[in-house]
Order: structure tokens, then C-alpha cells, then sequence
């Protein structure tokens, strides 16, 4: 049976800076209602640090900071953890920060080395940065969770020894190679029996430092590429953004008039195995629309399926409805609508619920009002998904449509839950209540977030939005099989995530396990209004973490009309569909927000493409550096062959349609001028003449163990020899 995580016991055993206002030991209560309670730096300038000792050995899994009972300017925006069995050698185990509130937040540290769980006695806490610039650094509680369990340390702590010892042995074996003494290195491992790396790599490194067989090397560096081993390095680089505007086509391949009007607050699905775009309604500044439009990506033209929904037997006029596709049935679904004041007062607020068959064409109404059904009343701006494992349309949030005016100040709003239709029974069932409680396991209703379902994991996964005033920024998880809630903790290094609010748009890869937001409206603290702004982030699922691939907070209007072909301006109330199959965004109107022009909407229709470096790409570069060294040791040699060289073996790796390439490429050139070194510090190495096995000289090799280090960077890190250097760990 495996132990359970505890609470751990420490006391204060270091700190720096330590300011003598404060008592350390008062980070142990949590006292949130206390000003005093707290630890508190001098300053805000480093090293600052504060260094927990454990009663007994334990693997910290976990680590909590509490607050104070309101935001305040020294809680952490960045700080590092670090743990060890002592306080001089220590591994980082959390990098982060934390919200300016006065929530407690928790943090998942790392407790595994291959696979191997390893144990802590001392926990270091490094501040990095306050919530207020000028101000000094505070900590308010710590509280850390663990397994201190003896059965379960005693075989970590001899395990954790025996790597350590290990990992001591293997890097005197890189030292030892890096200096070139063979010898030692060979004495060493073979009284050891202990591998510096994966054999692939010693072999890399005889071909490229020791012999300089450097057509061997680019065998090697292919094969790899053939065997998925820079894979994992691919997926860990960031995208590189490309909007495309898209100009839809007639019939005869000429830009077509026949195509959506401008409009905000629509709603778009797409089908990706028939790559067709569906968008329906919206607000055009002054009326709710309803028309009904396909788009076929493969023939880049629109299609318009009715011009008044209402007269083919389908929904009214609307905007701020959700629409969403059973693509089992090739059926689309449509729920909820908003309602302006005027209209609401005397309206019989129902909630219609349609069906429209694709392959034939028509509408169908479900019922006339879910809520009469056990679904859910009236509402809009909520979120509608399709599992097509359980034939289930969920529905969570949006605001309750009742006959009181939304500006009505003694109005408390009401929100909805979560429900769930099944399809092939026509039945409605109620999943959650509404609630504003922030504990653990709650689900807390809003208008304007996302809400995303990822097939393989079979969850829910939703974030921020509003809720009256406040702007959210949370992000949690809802399993459709088992209802358990989770909070998802940012492990990322820097906590960068997407700014709180709402209307951002939101899709799922569940393939690649990553999702995409593009920023809608937000909350500026600083000038307590409503921004709209620019940016596109990718959340890694597995790593956990945000990265914003695309920012741009330009506002002025000259600007955008200058890059209205290059890229799309800010906007919100826009629509953003995701083609999972070919791996591209389709983004369409919105809200620009320019107060000059409220009734401005947009009709303009991008596609974006997130690209990251290809295997090919990889692979090609790998070599252009193979050869750019082989170039730089023939200019010591032969200036001739080198510059024949550099014209036609370099040149052919080089993408001269690419000005960073070309330059590097031309730069090179300059090389054969440099002075020659002399004779003992050359090498005649090469692939085409008799290799005589010697040691070449401590220059060359110097160069080749950095290509070396340079090119298994793109490999896995459980294949390469260890980061650090031995002369590293020498104090003076």
C-alpha cells in the first residue's frame, strides 16, 4: 500500500536579509488577519533566501503559501524553491510566483529523478520579485505536504545515494573527455562499469571530436532524425504565429460580395473531417441577425445556407447563443439567446432549443423551453460542448435572462449551472448548482468564458470569464465520467498566464494536449477599465504550463489600417474555430471596441497557422553546423578547397531565401582571411583521406567538444551526459 501525503513539520533554519521587526517562526501559524505574521526582508534586493529544516528526511510533494487577508505590495510575483539533503547542494524544485489576493495557492514540487522519488531535509525559498517594485519581500505562511513515511525513505535515501554517487562518477567522466584525457576516462569506466550517455552519442562523439569523420557525424545526426529522437525537442520549441487574410472566392476564382456581413457576438463550429465552417446569427450594432452561412475551406467560398433562419422553421433572430455540432449525426445544435432591457420587460422568456440536420437541410425545434424539461432556463454568453462517446451536449453558465433590467443596480444576477442533454433519449438532467464558493471541488458559474472538452482525457476544462464585477482568472477541470472538480496548478517557470476576462476565445487539441486562447476583453488593474487587446497563448497540458506565442498591444488606428492585410486588429464578441485535422484557426468578426464607433462591428475572415521548426528543418541545420566547423578547420589547411567547400557543401544546406541565413551564410566567407594558426594546432583529418588515428590538437578538439554539446542538446535528456561541469562545484 502506498503512503499518503502528510503535513510535514520544519522550523526556520537560515534566512538572509532578516528584517528584526518580524519573527521568523511566525511563517508556521497561519494567521491571515495579522499584519505581523509573516516573514519580511530588509529589502528587495538579493540573495535574499529563507531555509526550512524538516524534523526528519521526507519526499515534499507539495508546498502552500498562505496570505494575507488582502492583496499586498510584498507578496511574491516570482520566487524559486529549491530542496536538498543539505543546505550547500540543493536542486531546484519549483519556479513560480504568486497572485497579488489573499488566497492560498499550492504548488506541485518536484520529487522524481528518473522515475525515482527522492528525499528532502532542508527546503530553500528564494524570493525574486514583490507585487510592488520598491517594496521589500514577505512571506506569510508556508505550509508543506510530503511522504515522511520510514519505510517509504529508507529505500529513497539509498537510492538517492547511490545516484548521486553515480552522477559524481559521470561527470569526471565528462571532464575527463572534455580535456581529452583518454586515459583517465577509460581507467575510470571500466572500473566503474558506469555509461556517460546512450551509445548513439559515444559513437557521435568518436566520429565528430575524436576522428573528425564528419560525413559519419551527418549519418548519425539523419538516423537520430529517422528514430523520433529530437521529437520531444520539437514539441518543447514555442510557435511561431502567420495570419493569413482570407478573401473569399466566386466561382470564377474572383474575390465574391456573397459572403457574412460584419457582425459580433455570432457563433461558429466547424465540421474538421468535412472542412466546413458553420456561423450563425450575431448583432450587427443595431439588430440581431439571422442568417445561416457554411464556409468550405477546401473551395474557399461561402455558402448561404437561409438569409432568415425564422422562416425555414429555425431559431429567431439572435446573439450571445452558443451553437455546437454532434458530428455522429452531422446535426447541429443551437441554445440560448440575449435579450436587450426594452425587449426582456414584456418578453415570456423561454428557452427555445434547435436541431438542424445537415444532410437535409432543415430545422427542427426540440422543445420551446428547456427549463419546463429539467434543462436550463434562459440564458447566454454560457458554454455548450458535444461528447460523442456518451451522445451528451453540456452546458455550463451564461447569465439567467428574467424580465428585471441588467442595469438595475438592486438586481442580484443569476447565473446557471451545469446540465447535461442526452441526445437519443431527448432528456435534460442537472449536473451542478451555481455557486460563488471558492472551496475546493465547487464550480463557480460566470458569462464569457471557455469551456473545452478533451475526448482522450474525457474532461471539461474551463477558465475565466466574469461574474458581476469580477474578472476571473481561474482554471479547473470537470470529469463528464466521474464529476470531480480540480484546480489546475500553474507549473510554468515564470506563472505567465492569460490576463483575467472574458470573451476570449478559446480551442483544444487533444492530440497535441494543448490549448489555444485568443484574448478578448480584460481587466487593467492599473486604470480600472476594460481593455481589448491582442494575444495568442498555447497551454501545454502536460508540462502545465502557458506560453503567449502572439502579442500586439498596438491601439492606434493609423497602425491598423497600415497592417489590416498582415494581421487582424484587437477586437472582442469575435469567433474562433479550429480545424484539427490540418492543424489551422479560422478567426471571423468581433467587437473592435473603439468608443468613437460603438455600432462598428467586423467582418473580416483570418486564418492562422502556429508553426514550430520541423524535423527537416532540424536535421538541415544540424548539418549546416556539422559543415560550417568542417569549413573553418579546411581554412586552417587549404584555402582553396575550403572556399570550394563553402560554395557548393555549405551552400547547399543554406536557405538563401532567408535573410538570417544568408547572412550567416556570406559571413563565413570572411573566415579564409583570418590568420592561420600554426602547424601543431591543425588537424588533416577527413573522410576522404586515409584517417590516421592521433590526437589532434587541444584547439581543435576545444571546438569540436562545443559543436559536440551544441548538436545533443536536440536530444532527449535521459540520452546525453549531464549538464553541469565538475569544475563547477569548486568553491574558493
Amino acid at each position: 500500500m502506498a503512503a499518503k501525503d502528510g503535513h510535514l513539520s520544519y522550523i526556520v533554519h537560515q534566512w538572509s536579509s532578516f528584517s528584526a521587526n518580524y519573527n521568523p517562526n511566525n511563517i508556521l501559524d497561519d494567521k491571515p488577519h495579522d499584519q505581523s505574521s509573516r516573514w519580511s526582508s530588509d529589502s528587495n534586493f538579493p540573495p535574499q533566501y529563507l531555509i526550512l529544516k524538516l524534523t526528519k528526511p521526507a519526499i515534499v510533494t507539495t508546498i502552500t503559501f498562505g496570505k494575507y487577508e488582502k492583496s499586498h505590495v510584498c507578496n511574491l510575483k516570482k520566487l524559486k524553491v529549491y530542496g536538498g539533503l543539505n543546505t550547500e547542494h540543493m536542486i531546484e524544485i519549483m519556479s513560480g510566483g504568486l497572485k497579488n489576493d489573499s488566497l492560498k495557492e499550492t504548488f506541485t514540487l518536484k520529487h522524481e529523478l528518473e522515475k525515482k522519488m527522492f528525499p528532502c531535509k532542508f527546503v530553500k525559498i528564494v524570493p525574486l520579485m514583490a507585487w510592488g517594485s520598491n517594496f521589500n519581500f514577505s512571506i506569510w505562511h508556508v505550509s508543506l505536504k510530503g511522504i515522511d513515511d520510514p519505510e517509504t525513505i529508507k529505500p529513497c535515501l539509498k537510492w538517492y545515494k547511490n545516484y548521486r554517487e553515480r552522477e559524481a562518477i559521470r561527470l569526471c567522466l565528462k571532464h575527463f573527455r572534455q580535456k581529452n584525457y583518454i586515459d583517465a576516462f577509460d581507467s575510470l569506466q571500466k572500473r566503474t562499469k558506469i555509461s556517460l550517455e546512450h551509445p548513439m552519442l559515444t559513437e557521435l562523439h568518436a566520429y565528430l571530436v575524436k576522428d573528425g569523420r564528419f560525413e559519419g557525424t551527418e549519418r548519425i545526426i539523419e538516423q537520430a532524425g529517422a528514430d523520433g529522437l529530437f521529437d520531444a525537442f520539437i514539441a518543447q520549441q514555442e510557435y511561431e504565429p502567420k495570419w493569413i487574410p482570407i478573401i473569399p472566392l466566386n466561382e470564377d476564382g474572383e474575390e465574391s460580395t456573397h459572403r457574412p456581413g460584419m457582425r459580433g457576438g455570432h457563433q461558429m463550429c466547424i465540421d474538421a473531417e468535412g472542412s466546413v465552417i458553420y456561423l450563425l446569427g450575431g448583432w450587427d450594432g443595431i439588430h440581431d441577425l439571422s442568417d445561416f452561412w457554411a464556409y468550405h475551406c477546401n473551395r474557399g467560398q461561402w455558402e448561404c445556407l437561409s438569409l432568415e433562419t425564422a422562416s425555414d422553421g429555425g431559431p429567431s433572430a439572435r446573439s450571445c447563443h452558443k451553437i455546437c455540432l454532434d458530428t455522429k449525426r452531422h446535426t447541429l445544435y443551437t441554445l440560448g439567446r440575449y435579450l436587450d432591457s426594452e425587449t426582456r420587460a414584456n418578453a415570456d422568456l423561454k428557452s427555445d432549443f434547435y436541431r438542424y440536420d445537415l444532410q437535409t437541410g432543415h430545422w427542427e425545434r426540440i422543445t420551446e423551453d428547456t427549463a419546463k424539461e429539467g434543462g436550463p432556463q434562459l440564458v447566454f454568453d454560457h458554454q455548450m460542448i458535444f461528447d460523442p462517446i456518451t451522445d451528451n451536449i453540456f452546458v455550463f453558465g451564461g447569465r439567467i435572462l428574467t424580465n428585471s433590467s441588467l442595469d438595475d443596480r438592486s438586481f442580484e444576477p443569476q447565473f446557471s449551472g451545469l446540465y447535461s442533454y442526452n441526445i437519443p433519449t431527448n432528456t435534460w438532467k442537472k449536473l451542478r448548482d451555481d455557486t460563488n464558493s471558492r472551496e475546493a471541488g465547487e464550480m463557480k458559474s460566470r458569462i464569457g468564458h471557455s469551456m473545452l472538452f478533451h475526448t482522450e482525457e474525457r474532461l471539461l476544462y474551463i477558465f475565466a470569464g466574469q461574474r458581476g464585477k469580477e474578472f476571473l482568472s481561474d482554471f479547473f477541470t470537470y470529469s463528464v465520467d466521474t464529476g470531480e472538480v480540480r484546480n489546475i496548478l500553474e507549473k510554468g517557470e515564470s506563472r505567465q498566464i492569460p490576463a483575467a476576462g472574458f470573451t476570449q476565445r478559446s480551442t483544444i487539441d487533444s492530440e497535441l494536449n494543448e490549448i489555444y486562447v485568443l484574448s478578448g476583453l480584460s481587466k487593467d488593474k492599473e486604470k480600472r477599465e476594460e481593455t481589448v487587446r491582442n494575444s495568442f497563448w498555447v497551454h501545454d497540458i502536460k508540462r502545465g504550463k502557458w506560453f503567449c506565442v502572439y502579442q500586439n498591444e498596438n491601439m492606434g488606428q493609423h497602425y491598423w489600417t497600415k497592417m489590416q492585410y498582415v494581421e487582424p486588429c484587437p477586437r472582442f464578441a469575435h469567433q474562433l474555430v479550429y480545424d484539427s485535422v490540418n492543424k489551422t484557426h479560422y478567426l471571423f468578426g468581433g467587437n473592435p471596441g473603439k468608443s468613437s464607433l460603438p455600432k462598428m462591428r467586423l467582418d473580416d475572415f483570418w486564418m492562422l497557422k502556429l508553426q514550430r521548426p520541423n524535423l527537416d528543418y532540424l536535421v538541415r541545420r544540424c548539418k549546416f553546423m556539422i559543415r560550417k566547423h568542417r569549413y573553418r578547420e579546411l581554412t586552417q589547411q587549404n584555402k582553396i578547397k575550403a572556399l570550394s567547400y563553402l560554395q557548393t557543401e555549405v551552400s547547399e544546406l543554406v536557405d538563401h531565401t532567408d535573410t538570417a541565413e544568408r547572412m550567416e551564410f556570406e559571413s563565413l566567407a570572411s573566415t579564409l582571411f583570418s590568420p592561420k594558426i600554426s602547424s601543431s594546432d591543425s588537424s588533416a583529418s577527413s573522410d576522404d583521406e586515409d584517417f590516421e588515428s592521433s590526437v589532434v590538437s587541444s584547439s581543435v578538439h576545444k571546438h569540436r567538444v562545443e559543436l559536440f554539446d551544441r548538436l545533443t542538446a536536440y536530444f532527449p535528456e535521459n540520452m546525453v551526459q549531464p549538464k553541469g561541469n565538475l569544475v563547477d562545484l569548486m568553491t574558493v
